[in-house]
């Protein structure tokens, strides 16, 4: 049987979501299969080979795996500093559940304000500011607060020193919280825990400490004998701020987190999108080196030369070290979020980077197509699948890579096929408009706009067009379409039973009996089975009752009446034949 099988190449490690979409499978039966071995996993977390390996064979699949071969220098293997490396400021990743304020508290350490400008005051993009605080510099991140952005938060963890876990002193410890804290320890990032809204009369540190203690987070207060600090803030009133920055900057220390500084900058792609008049403005995160406005980069399958360089806030700067959060322009496209960025030479050599990087990315998906056909056979997928296809635009291409995503995570049991058929950053164009038009698409807008004349096209071709800018929005009008699109159950109820007692006339279409109902009742207009020996013999329709040669509206157990059936064709019916009583209807099904 060996030597039937197929061979899909995959690398070292590869996302659950790939490694689904290589074997033709629904995410979240791969999620389901990971969960029942004990594995807790994302759509964007790896797997390394061999964990694949065991969830193939888990499932039955007649597919051998192969580790693809890779040069022994990885291009994203972290870099291994010099001598001549020096202190670098710690990245702090901002965690916790959503309303805890994540974003309140980087407001007071700031000095700014950020939630205001976010919908529903959620954060919706991975941002990266920097502080001060007793002469050091801090980078901190803050992560997207709701459970559709779990890839983001996942990106943020990897790329973190210290994660700062913020709990509601008043609400305690929450899904996304032990989310964050499973986040960071996949990272093997340090965490503190900030207990926010200490200034809150109902807010009870002790309680927040059990509840981190039962998840493994062990407070380092007296009397627990744990590892991790806990620092009591309040973002309203400033209290704590000053104790929680001194923290992480102690935290920071015991790490020893050094980078060089002399040599080609490289890091990662945090946020991107298209702005009118500067074409692609890019978020970075200088991991190692120094960048340089005029310097060529490559990232992912794009290139550029940096032609305008800026920190955080948008003032421009001359360069940027490791660990520094820059804005700069460029690109000739809009780069991936968690592209891993480098520097090269001149143009020639990112255009050749380019190139092999996209025949890579190429040669991967030709692989993993190779064996499609065949394993639709070998996995016996349902001809019968609807298609409800869609495009998503976003403003940045973080918020892409969390929309498309959380869409491939809605569990539509198989029975419709969720595809998006096309993505992209920036405003909804008139090319989105005629690809949704031949596909019978829906386009979603993810805080973008629908310019006038595009609008005026999605009108003269019919195409409809949603724009959001709250993403779990988003994902319930998607998840409202699908379970439109799914079958209604047929939902029988049982009524009654009645035993035939006489058959009094018998037509093409009707037949005049009676009986004693032994079971329930019988009312007009229910269904009712003919059972004679066990066997059902034919289906038939209640079209009047009477009792005692009055007409009645229903007749109950133990009671003698008389029925007109209504059948499809002629049908005998004979003394001693038992009736089973049903209604049916069709009820609309949800998503689970």
């Amino acid at each position: 049987m060996d030597d039937q099988k197929k061979t899909l190449v995959i690398a070292d490690s590869i996302t659950v979501g790939e490694l689904a979409e290589a074997l033709h499978l629904p995410v979240t039966a791969l999620v389901g299969e990971l969960f029942k071995n004990g594995i807790v996993a994302t759509i964007n977390q790896r797997l390394d080979f061999e964990t694949a390996q065991i969830m193939v064979e888990e499932l039955g699949l007649e597919v051998a795996l192969e580790r693809k071969a890779t040069d022994s220098d990885t291009k994203n293997k972290t870099r291994q500093v010099s001598d001549a490396a020096t202190s670098r400021p710690p990245i702090v990743a901002v965690m916790g559940h959503v309303d805890h304020g994540k974003t309140s508290l980087l407001d007071s350490i700031l000095g700014q304000k950020v939630v205001e400008g976010e919908a529903g005051g959620i954060t919706q993009h991975i941002s990266a500011y920097q502080t001060e605080h007793n002469d050091r510099m801090l980078t901190l991140l803050d992560t997207p607060g709701h459970e559709a952005f779990a890839a983001l938060r996942q990106h943020g963890a990897t790329l973190t020193d210290v994660v700062i876990i913020v709990v509601a002193a008043d609400d305690g410890v929450k899904p996304q919280t032990i989310e964050a804290i499973r986040f960071a320890r996949t990272a093997n990032a340090k965490m503190v825990v900030a207990m926010n809204k200490m200034d809150k009369d109902t807010a009870n540190p002790g309680m927040v400490m059990g509840q981190l203690a039962e998840q493994g987070v062990v407070p380092d207060a007296q009397g627990w004998g744990g590892d991790v600090p806990m620092v009591e803030v309040s973002a309203m009133t400033g209290q704590g701020i000053d104790s929680l920055l001194e923290t992480v900057l102690l935290v920071a220390d015991l790490e020893d987190l050094r980078a060089d500084e002399e040599v080609p900058a490289e890091g990662l792609v945090i946020e991107a999108r298209v702005e009118t008049g500067r074409g692609a403005v890019v978020r970075l995160l200088v991991e190692q080196g120094t960048l340089k406005t005029g310097d060529f980069m490559v990232a992912g399958m794009t290139y550029g030369k940096v032609r305008t360089l800026q920190n955080f806030a948008g003032k421009a700067i001359k360069s940027a070290g490791p660990s520094t959060p820059v804005i700069v322009t460029g690109f000739k496209e809009v780069p991936q979020f968690g592209d891993q960025f480098s520097l090269v030479k001149n143009e020639r050599a990112a255009r050749q980077q380019t190139a092999q990087n996209r025949a890579e990315k190429e040669q991967q998906m030709a692989v993993a197509n190779v064996t499609g056909a065949d394993m639709l056979a070998m996995i016996n997928q349902e001809q019968t699948t609807k298609e409800f296809n869609v495009i998503v635009k976003a403003d940045v291409q973080g918020s892409l890579t969390s929309v498309v995503d959380s869409l491939r995570m809605i569990d539509t049991g198989g029975e419709i096929r969720l595809r998006v058929i096309a993505s992209g950053v920036g405003n909804v164009s008139e090319s989105d408009i005629r690809m949704a038009a031949d596909a019978g698409t829906v386009i979603y807008g993810f805080n973008v706009e629908l310019p006038p004349a595009v609008k005026r096209l999605a009108n003269r071709d019919k195409v409809e067009v949603q724009i959001y800018n709250v993403i779990y929005e988003l994902i319930d009008d998607v998840r409202a379409r699908i379970e439109a699109l799914l079958a209604p159950e047929i939902v029988e109820t049982e009524v009654g039973k009645l035993k035939i007692k006489g058959v009094f006339r018998t037509m093409k279409e009707q037949i005049i009996a009676g009986g004693e109902v032994t079971k329930g009742k019988v009312e007009p207009g229910v269904l009712a089975r003919v059972v004679r020996g066990g066997e059902t013999v034919a289906e038939v329709e209640v079209e009047k009752v009477q009792r005692q040669q009055q007409e009645a509206k229903e007749v109950f157990e133990g009671e003698m009446c008389g029925l007109s059936l209504k059948t499809v064709k002629k049908l005998l019916i004979e003394e001693g034949d038992s009736l089973e009583f049903f209604t049916r209807e069709l009820v609309k099904r949800t998503l689970s």
